[in-house]
């Protein structure tokens, strides 16, 4: 990865559940524009790394610097105003809510709301169903919803749990075009399961083994890296 300043700057992270500790001393860096991918098997700690990013847990120890703030211990609002995105593995969207409310609750820190027709531009299915439901939509649907609302709130950092869980292979190609295309105005720290992709994406990737940072390098590197196999494998 290139030289800093970085737009996040995670240094000697510790954190975890109660007396169950997860992370341990894991530094992972995220450049203003760009995507990085982050690896693991199940259970590696991975979600847990999003979380702790964006204040959902308090860390035990270590320094999250985002945009230059040190932000380890503000809540998870003021992170979001900072230009935060998140959007979680599961729950991510409301289900009662039409795609249109949910659309416009990612924009309620945003004066300009010209956001939401900048999300209906990289994602015209949305656009074609702004009346509906959101527990109507279709797994690659709501993957979109999710993604969408937090791009109208502008982020500079966008994280993604696992965007392609649950995908129709149909749409899987088009959620990676659509997030390599942003990561050429945003940084995208992007968990994904989907190796190929992940790598396809990003041009970073670390990958992580019993809640620390087991390789990391540039994508083409952590790809033919003997040892890659052996930390994502069950």
């Amino acid at each position: 990865m290139s030289d800093g300043p970085y737009l996040l700057d995670v240094r000697d992270l510790n954190a975890g559940y109660g007396h169950s500790q997860v992370l341990f001393d894991l530094t992972i860096l995220a450049p203003a524009r760009g995507a990085v991918a982050v690896l693991g098997r199940n259970g590696a700690g991975k979600s847990t790394l999003l979380k702790t990013i964006a204040g959902e847990i308090n860390p035990i120890s270590g320094v999250i610097r985002f945009d230059q703030q040190h932000t380890a211990k503000e809540p998870s609002e003021c992170r979001v105003r900072r230009g935060l995105g998140y959007v979680p593995q599961e729950n991510a969207v409301f289900d009662r809510m039409t795609v249109r409310e949910n659309l416009l609750l990612g924009a309620i820190n945003q004066k300009d709301k010209s956001g939401l027709d900048r999300v209906l531009a990289i994602f015209p299915k949305l656009g074609q169903r702004l009346g509906q439901m959101a527990a109507t939509l279709s797994g690659g649907e709501r993957k979109m919803l999710a993604i969408g609302r937090a791009l109208v709130g502008r982020p500079k950092l966008l994280m993604l749990d696992e965007p392609t869980e649950g995908v129709w292979i149909g749409l899987i190609d088009e959620i990676a075009d659509q997030l390599t295309a942003l990561a050429k105005s945003i940084s995208i720290i992007l968990v994904e399961q989907h190796i190929e992709l992940a790598l396809h994406v990003a041009e970073y990737a670390y990958v992580m083994d019993r809640g620390a940072i087991a390789l990391e390098g540039p994508s083409a590197q952590v790809r033919g890296d003997d040892n890659l196999l052996r930390y994502l494998s069950p």
